[in-house]
């Protein structure tokens, strides 16, 4: 199974711009034969902190913006990966939506949100591609052990971690190494490889160094995108991997 995550700058209430980027990432991967392409959290209209923005942006991102990007993806054959804030019924969730053939095939609702007016997840459902059942986790959870647990004992042999590390520049320090320490921990206890999505750059008085890492079972690093750099990180499980 070859699997990549893509490494981007932070894009804020753009929908137009967020799908032409991910129809490119998708156009590339179908070329390269990439089965699972993963994206960071809530990038399709961008994270926040504030309730009133997370809730506007869950709508717009419900009402318009997913159904028009699973439209104009309906062609590609990767699987994708994103992470996007979502209204269920009065609820909002942060998610990541599991798109296969321009269809939402699944989502897993973040289960320890540390956003205002978040509802937290509690399912934890496994898909499958390609022969390999993953699950996902998405940045916050990977600061709690339990939650990849619950993964690796529905038979995930693969953890994916969306992530947007776009915080203060003093909490982005802290979190630089502590980010790919807490993936590298789960994947140890697990025993599951773990694949991480995130954001890199500036926006406002925020940074993000970036975590976009694809790490073995073992623990071990395997392929990651450079600090602050946008690009992708692949790898063929269990073959070499490549970072473009």
């Amino acid at each position: 199974m070859r699997i990549a995550a893509v490494q981007c700058r932070p894009v804020f209430d753009d929908a137009e711009r967020t799908c032409a980027i991910i129809a490119e990432r998708l156009r590339w991967a179908d070329s390269q034969g990439v089965d699972l392409l993963l994206f960071p959290e809530a990038w399709l209209l961008g994270h926040s902190y504030d309730a009133v923005v997370i809730r506007a942006r869950a709508n717009v991102a419900s009402e318009r913006a997913l159904p028009a990007l699973c439209a104009r993806i309906a062609d590609f054959s990767s699987t994708l990966v994103l992470g996007t804030f979502e209204t269920l019924g009065e609820q909002v969730i942060n998610s990541a939506v599991v798109i296969e053939n321009g269809r939402v095939v699944g989502r897993y609702a973040k289960a320890h949100p540390n956003e205002a007016g978040v509802t937290p997840g509690s399912d934890f459902p496994v898909f499958a591609r390609s022969g390999l059942r993953y699950g996902i986790n998405i940045c916050n959870d990977a600061n709690y052990p339990e939650a990849a647990a619950r993964l690796a004992d529905r038979g995930a042999g693969l953890i994916l971690y969306p992530l947007n590390n776009l915080l203060r520049p003093e909490t982005a320090e802290r979190w630089r190494a502590r980010s790919l320490a807490n993936l590298a921990a789960r994947a140890r206890e697990t025993g599951c490889w773990v694949v991480s999505a995130d954001v890199a750059g500036a926006a406002g008085d925020c940074r993000s160094y970036g975590c976009t890492a694809i790490v073995s079972a073992a623990g071990e690093v395997v392929a990651r995108v450079p600090e602050l750099m946008k690009g992708v990180a692949s790898f063929d499980l269990p073959d070499a991997p490549t970072v473009s």
